[in-house]
């Protein structure tokens, strides 16, 4: 899965360089290209989701992912946007080129991972009707468990709010604050350096106090920085706010992706994952398109009024306790064994990981 929808988004990214190329862009090109790469992020995510239990034991899930989202931010949000910025002032196909490049070297790279990653052989030879059991099976088992499903929709809410404060941030930043665009890049790169230290700090944070009160504290800490973000007096409070909110969101990130793993049984992994996924991905959706609405009819402070307030309904879903609608743990089902390999020295060995 990983790296056939990575080599699919290069040939995606490949043919809008090429339009742009031949001065042929269209909005309606540009839509269906957004689309499809949307729909590629769903499925990539749900195999992400379901293979870093794989290959990382179950006491390092937290740390993989705090590494694994760390990077992804630096690599997105704090090298590659002003790369793109600058390689779209030299030349406008470039940045899309690239891309394409990119989406390709990821793919080879995912063909290099070694092991047998398939649970179980296909029940059926129809790949679409396989498809489709398999997402309505995720949905259902995600509906039935209280605790993931909360999980849920906090990360629908969180992204709901997320997605339109993002719209709205270059407005915010301009017209409200009366940054350049040099500020308006440090208050992008503000999230995105308290994004990489929340994320470093969760591993740590989640072995003293466990993920549940992670969980209920970032959530809170998020709802308090937003609307002290749109309360902001200057850039300056603004991006410390940012970042702020940044290390509590990343933070409830990689806690809540690590303990849907620790709970999620192995044959599910990825079709819960892409559950998950479709409602993060209408939250920002909705997010967007709601916080300009709000914008124009209440001024560019009030998204971060109304999303601190829904962050905080956010924050009380995550408190209520959670012992008495856990799942059961991946395993107690019936063992799932993978062959995974470890390296000791200059040597490999090879063993079974049972879950725990």
């Amino acid at each position: 899965m990983l790296w056939v929808v990575d080599a699919v988004r290069a040939v995606i990214v490949g043919v809008l360089a090429v339009a742009i190329a031949a001065d042929a862009m269209t909005v309606l090109l540009l839509a269906g290209i957004g689309f499809l790469l949307g729909l590629g992020q769903t499925l990539y995510h749900g195999a992400w989701s379901g293979i870093v239990p794989t290959l990382v034991a179950s006491p390092e899930l937290t740390r993989a992912n705090a590494r694994l989202q760390s990077g992804s931010l630096i690599t997105d949000t704090l090298l590659g946007t002003p790369l793109g910025a600058l390689l779209f002032g030299v030349c406008a196909t470039l940045p899309f080129a690239i891309d394409a490049v990119s989406f390709a070297a990821a793919a080879v790279l995912a063909l290099t991972l070694s092991g047998d990653f398939r649970p179980r052989p296909p029940t059926t030879p129809n790949p679409w009707r396989r498809l489709r059991d398999d997402t309505t099976q995720g949905v259902r088992w995600l509906w039935r468990q209280p605790l993931l499903r909360r999980l849920c929709l906090t990360s629908g809410i969180t992204n709901f709010v997320g997605g339109g404060l993002i719209a709205i941030l270059v407005l915010y930043a301009r017209q409200t604050l009366g940054l350049t665009n040099l500020g308006f890049a440090l208050l992008v790169a503000s999230f995105a350096i308290g994004g990489v230290a929340g994320a470093m700090a969760t591993p740590r944070l989640s072995a003293r106090y466990g993920p549940p009160r992670v969980l209920r504290l970032t959530a809170a800490i998020t709802a308090g920085t937003a609307v002290a973000a749109g309360a902001a007096p200057s850039g300056l409070v603004a991006g410390a706010c940012i970042a702020a909110y940044g290390v509590a969101n990343l933070a409830w990130n990689v806690t809540a992706v690590s303990l849907r793993q620790a709970l999620v049984p192995a044959h599910l992994l990825g079709r819960v994952g892409m559950a998950y996924q479709m409602v993060i991905g209408g939250g920002i959706t909705l997010g967007a398109v709601l916080a300009g609405l709000e914008a124009d009819a209440f001024g560019l402070r009030a998204p971060f009024y109304i999303g601190g307030a829904l962050l905080l309904a956010a924050s009380l879903i995550s408190m209520r306790p959670a012992s008495a609608d856990t799942p059961t743990p991946r395993g107690s089902s019936g063992s799932r064994v993978h062959t995974v390999r470890r390296r000791t020295g200059d040597t490999q060995a090879t063993e079974p990981e049972r879950d725990r």
